[in-house]
């Protein structure tokens, strides 16, 4: 495992810092990471691909405590979520290119309202709901990312 600080320079090129067959696993969706924010620490599947982001948490009974999803893009812009076909309730934080959370929200299950965020973000990071109240989490907090193969 090697710390991977992810700037604005595209993820292709900033993933080829944790070795070959790591970068390869975390394009691919093959790998998992690590979300520090602060003493709070969730292990997160990566969608980094389109049809990764496009499916996210769909359909799952659950989303454990301590574990979520992290959303990768290429570069910063203003992002919007839904809950389609999303049976668990989840917070969602929008992470700019600085590590630095702008935005979070809490989204309701089954819903079609769209969770916009408030600044340009290149990171999204889903747990279940009421994880970041309960850990303190708040807008301005840094984040570090921990990148494993898969």
């Amino acid at each position: 495992m090697k710390l991977a600080r992810i700037g604005t320079i595209a993820l292709s090129l900033a993933l080829l810092g944790l070795g070959a067959e790591q970068a390869s696993a975390a394009q691919n969706g093959g790998a998992d990471a690590l979300v520090i924010i602060g003493p709070a620490t969730v292990r997160v599947e990566i969608a980094s691909t389109p049809a990764q982001r496009k499916e996210g948490l769909k359909y799952r009974g659950e989303v454990p405590d301590g574990t979520g999803m992290l959303f990768v893009y290429q570069a910063e812009s203003i992002q919007s979520f839904w809950m389609v076909d999303t049976y668990v309730a989840l917070d969602i934080a929008y992470i700019d290119a600085k590590f630095t959370i702008v935005d979070i929200q809490q989204m309701e299950p089954l819903t079609t309202v769209s969770h916009i965020s408030a600044r340009p973000a290149m990171f999204v990071l889903e747990v279940r709901k009421g994880w970041f109240e309960e850990r303190g989490v708040r807008v301005g907090d840094g984040v570090e990312l921990i990148f494993s193969g898969g």
